[in-house]
């Protein structure tokens, strides 16, 4: 039970929303350690068909 505690702790389950304003998200891990700020990846929307800035949302 620990072991898993810890690895959730380590890289918790974040939404990556779509700043084209469609509300798209992606859902993913992030390692806190090497990314302690807001993640902000460039990803497809197909909402609007074509890459855009997803950040992370909280």
């Amino acid at each position: 039970m620990l072991r898993c505690m810890a690895r959730n702790e380590l890289r918790p389950i974040i939404k990556l929303r779509s700043t084209a304003g469609t509300g798209y998200t992606y859902v993913t891990r992030k390692n806190r350690r090497n990314d302690p700020d807001r993640l902000t990846l460039r990803k497809y929307d197909p909402v609007v068909g074509r890459h855009v800035d997803f950040r992370e949302e909280r």
